[in-house]
């Protein structure tokens, strides 16, 4: 009798511990279903704006809520690099339900007061031309050295600034680079332009910090050689340089609580090759890489190229990549492959180019994009 007890007592368990672990399967099972769903509803929309701060409370608040009712959920918003403005400025956007990211115009400071005081901080090309007075293609190309102590001090403090605004999610960085080598291709009928090599004007920084410090590495002088553009080191030079500056705000933002992002070209080899910025080496949390098709007379397919080209350069990165695109000449059909082309080729989300050339056809895309 104790022995039918006994087996009855074991069956009983044994029926128990089935059905623990189904159910445990179970619960699993509807978690794992809910992460895989999230992970497929996770594809973030952003936005590029400006500020300033003549601007009422009541415009921005309107600005935002058209953004968040038609499913942006970021806006990354420019003040000319003026936390006080963005303090006040951050709040109003979270009320929406908006994440705020402050978008800095990094090496290309036109208009910079304090910079503009020491001429010395500026980048100078290989003809021996300061952007300080002498600039490239257009007025507001004035771009600081990477190298100089005291110039990149001066964009890692407005970093710092910016990155201890209260509400703000990233420091996001614009013009992180050295000034166009190779301008778009679409774009040089516009400056009447033929660039089919280096050419000296738009090749930066020559200036007497870089090459002296260039010439204690390496033992030659970039601006004693015949074709300084086939020399790898010198090359390389001005790439880490600008790795450097990155891999500094992002330990400068990761101090202070927030995350780092970047504006960038469309993919880390043709970044490389046309403005000395291999992203997919650098220390950050997120790139927005700038897919304008049009400026390089491609077709909407490209963003879907150029997307999965980052995608897989940063396969060995903790690296989020949001295609930006740019909207202006966008129909809202057009809009919808560009999202689509982003989403089906392995991009976190997409950024918009910019919040005022959003027309009412665009939001009601993305809004049914979601």
């Amino acid at each position: 009798m104790k022995l039918n007890h006994l087996l009855i007592l074991i069956f009983s368990l044994l029926i128990i511990s089935c059905v623990e672990k189904s159910n445990e399967k179970n619960v699993h099972n509807v978690v794992d279903s809910k992460v895989e769903k999230k992970k497929e509803n996770d594809f973030k929309y952003w936005v590029w704006t400006g500020a300033n701060s003549e601007r009422a409370d009541s415009s921005y608040t309107a600005e935002f809520k058209k953004y968040s009712e038609n499913g942006i959920d970021a806006v990354l918003i420019n003040t000319n690099t003026n936390p006080e403005l963005l303090s006040r400025i951050a709040p109003i956007a979270e009320q929406q339900g908006l994440e705020v990211h402050a978008w800095l115009m990094a090496m290309n400071r036109p208009g910079d007061s304090v910079a503009l005081k020491h001429s010395e901080w500026y980048a100078v090309s290989r003809d021996g031309k300061s952007t300080f007075d002498t600039r490239p293609y257009v007025d507001y190309y004035q771009w600081l050295c990477p190298t100089r102590e005291e110039s990149r001090n001066h964009v890692l403090g407005l970093v710092e600034e910016l990155s201890k605004v209260e509400g703000v999610t990233s420091v996001h960085l614009d013009y992180i680079r050295l000034p166009d080598i190779f301008l778009p291709i679409g774009l040089l009928p516009k400056y009447n332009l033929k660039q089919e090599e280096e050419l000296p004007q738009f090749d930066f920084c020559y200036c007497e910090v870089c090459v002296s410090e260039f010439e204690k590495l390496h033992h030659k002088n970039p601006l004693n050689m015949e074709n300084p553009a086939i020399d790898m080191e010198w090359k390389q030079f001005r790439l880490n340089k600008i790795k450097a500056m990155v891999d500094d705000a992002y330990k400068i933002v990761h101090n202070n609580g927030k995350i780092l992002t970047a504006a960038v070209f469309p993919y880390p080899e043709m970044a490389d090759h046309m403005v000395r910025q291999r992203w997919d080496k650098w220390n950050i949390d997120a790139v927005l890489p700038m897919i304008y098709h049009n400026f390089y007379n491609e077709d909407l397919d490209w963003i879907g190229f150029a997307t999965k080209q980052g995608v897989n350069d940063l396969k060995s990165k903790n690296t989020e990549l949001h295609s930006g695109v740019f909207v202006p000449e966008m129909t809202g059909a057009d809009l919808l492959e560009a999202i689509n082309q982003a989403k089906t080729n392995g991009a976190n989300g997409i950024s918009f180019f910019d919040g005022g050339a959003l027309k009412t056809e665009h939001l009601q895309v993305i809004k049914n994009a979601q």
